[in-house]
């Protein structure tokens, strides 16, 4: 990422950029990327509610969107394996891409044609299948997004990936309810399947990527073996399989996979039940998900590790598909920047991640739903929106590098304006004035990360890098973001028996009537201590984000050193394959 070297854009190239017709089939690619998305892991809840489903089962269809949490286990066959017919007619990623889109449009078809009361397990199965389809089509995106522009378009293509997105989660999120209201929920995601077309047809209308390093062949050199193999390959994927379910029930905070899985082995329904309470436990379930989620990685690492002293063609296939797009990634900037890189990506966002309880705040504060919703889930798009726009249009005219430090400040300063809010009560003004502010700094945020995350990336190992990346963000805010009602709560009684946090009190002495009285009653502790917890959490949101400003400033100073590192680096690898190459 040589800064230096790379072209910056005027404004009005920006905005001329804006008409290029890569940055229009990613607004459509960003729909389509979002659609599937919202009307499982959203959408589908409605119409299993109105089926007269039990809200415990309708939060089990949430896992259904776990894949895209765990994209990054099957990354690599979307860089490595050429899909027949198609990938000559359409390369590497498009043909990627079409292929899930056409499986997404089947999969919500035939969900169209289910009724959720009567057929409750193949709504189940497809609503998991169009998930899975649906994050490998972001894996095939992403890297398409990548691939398809130089650096200098990285902000104008996040930007318009991110816009896609947002009216897909609006459209998802509307128009499906009224047309059920209407006209049923079948007719209502036959419709929705239909949508899924104009993604198809952004598909087709989308230009090659360019043309990225072959695919390494791994173990033509190696004699073939098909029944050991075949042995030795159920037992690797399974190893894969169970690595995935332990990460994605501690990701999940959700044991109902573990306990089927436990179920065929014999365990009884009480100790199922009480294994899900202790899994599931609000205070001290992540003291058992966190291992989780580690040991699930461990498995997944270990599938991929040759037998020792007999390597296998399986065995050696895996290490080299999952070691080495990470084995370039250090390569190119070496052990000690490549972890100070991963650190920054993982705290990045964390300031925007741990506030995962607004809604409650807000409730809290006194605020009705109709105004949560008219402010947050209308208003705040657009603040958003502005915010991406801006991270977008920084990118082009300042670069990634300054872009990334910019938005380092963005989200953990903007989180400040809640400790202000909490102080005003349910005042509109004030709610549309955090809004603005958080939702801006955030869209600006997730746009500089997006470039930056992209630009780490390599020719030929696209689509694993970025998922490792985007992953890695995710899990490690999802983890971290388990703990913020503990926080509040616990720092709201410290506060009322006088412990440090009361020095917020004093803040909140002038409360408008009513605020914070229903959630500190439930608290069992007065407002003002509810509110000092509130302001204690704010503030621990920022300090994890000064640990993220620190790591950007870190990295923005030892830049030309990583430049040069991975220039030298590339120098290397093109000085080597120059000597492979045949005379």
């Amino acid at each position: 990422m040589a800064e230096a070297a790379a072209k910056k854009q005027t404004t009005w190239d920006f905005i001329k950029s804006l008409r290029d017709r890569r940055v229009l089939v990613m607004l459509f690619l960003g729909a389509g990327a979002g659609l599937p998305f919202f009307l499982i892991f959203d959408t589908l809840s409605a119409w299993l509610r109105q089926s007269e489903l039990s809200l415990q089962t309708i939060g089990v269809f949430a896992l259904a969107t776990l894949s895209y949490a765990l994209k990054f286990v099957w990354a690599p066959v979307v860089d490595r394996v050429k899909i027949p017919f198609l990938e000559p007619l359409l390369g590497q990623r498009r043909s990627w891409m079409a292929l899930m889109q056409v499986l997404i449009v089947l999969g919500l078809w035939l969900i169209a044609g289910s009724d959720p009361a009567l057929n409750l397990g193949q709504v189940a199965l497809l609503a998991v299948m169009v998930g899975f389809f649906g994050a490998t089509q972001d894996v095939a995106i992403d890297a398409w997004r990548i691939e398809v522009v130089d650096e200098t378009f990285y902000g104008t293509m996040a930007a318009a990936y991110q816009w896609g997105y947002r009216i897909a989660m609006i459209t998802s999120g509307a128009l499906p309810l009224v047309l059920a209201d209407h006209y049923g929920w079948n007719f209502s995601y036959a419709i929705m399947a239909g949508c899924m077309i104009i993604a198809v047809g952004a598909t087709l209308l989308a230009p090659r990527e360019k043309a990225a390093r072959p695919p390494l062949r791994y173990t033509e050199d190696m004699a073939a073996r098909p029944a050991l193999e075949t042995a030795e390959w159920i037992g690797r994927l399974l190893l894969i399989l169970l690595g995935a379910l332990l990460a994605g029930s501690g990701l999940a905070a959700n044991a109902t996979f573990l306990n089927a899985v436990m179920g065929w082995f014999g365990q009884s329904a009480e100790a199922a039940e009480a294994f899900k309470a202790t899994w599931e436990a609000r205070e001290t379930g992540i003291f058992i998900q966190f291992p989780a989620v580690i040991a699930g990685l461990g498995l997944i690492a270990l599938a991929c590790v040759p037998l020792p002293g007999a390597p296998t063609r399986p065995g050696v296939y895996l290490r080299r598909a999952y070691g080495q797009p990470l084995g370039e990634f250090f390569g190119r900037f070496g052990v000690r920047f490549g972890l100070l890189i991963l650190a920054l990506i993982c705290m990045y966002r964390l300031s925007d991640f741990v506030l995962n309880l607004m809604n409650p705040f807000y409730i809290d504060l006194g605020f009705s739903l109709t105004q949560i919703a008219e402010v947050r889930k209308v208003y705040g798009v657009v603040a958003s929106l502005a915010g991406i726009s801006a991270g977008a249009w920084a990118v082009s005219r300042l670069g990634i590098l300054r872009t990334m430090v910019i938005g380092v400040f963005a989200s953990p300063l903007s989180n400040l304006v809640f400790i202000w809010l909490a102080t005003q009560g349910a005042s509109m003004a004030a709610l549309y004035g955090a809004i603005t502010i958080d939702n801006f700094a955030t869209g600006f945020a997730g746009t500089a990360l997006i470039v930056y995350m992209s630009s780490l990336t390599a020719a030929g190992f696209t689509a694993t890098q970025y998922a490792l990346f985007s992953s890695l963000y995710a899990i490690f805010g999802k983890i971290i973001a388990s703990q913020s009602g503990r926080i509040v709560e616990g720092s709201a009684r410290m506060a009322e028996a006088g412990g440090f946090t009361a020095l917020f009190r004093p803040m909140f002495a002038g409360l408008p009537e009513g605020a914070l009285a229903k959630g500190a009653e439930i608290a069992g502790v007065a407002p003002v201590s509810l509110g000092a917890g509130y302001a204690t959490f704010f503030v621990y949101s920022v300090v994890i984000g000064v640990i993220a400003i620190a790591l950007a400033f870190m990295i923005a100073r030892r830049q030309p050193e990583i430049d040069a590192r991975a220039e030298a680096r590339k120098g290397e690898l093109d000085a080597e394959a120059t000597e492979a190459r045949p005379s």
